[in-house]
């Protein structure tokens, strides 16, 4: 006996969104409450350890 899911075309073509993104909203600085661009470098300098003279 089958069941009726057993039936029921399923489409596997590969069109459309995607199930997951590759990166989510909250994986990102603004989402971490950080914005910064990616050509400033004057963050790292500020935050560099004491050690690096």
């Amino acid at each position: 006996m089958q069941h009726p899911d057993d039936m029921r075309p399923v489409d596997l073509s590969d069109e459309g969104l995607p199930v997951l993104p590759d990166q989510t909203s909250d994986d990102t600085d603004l989402g971490w409450g950080e914005w910064h661009s990616d050509s400033d470098d004057s963050h790292y300098l500020e935050e560099r350890p004491p050690h690096w003279g």
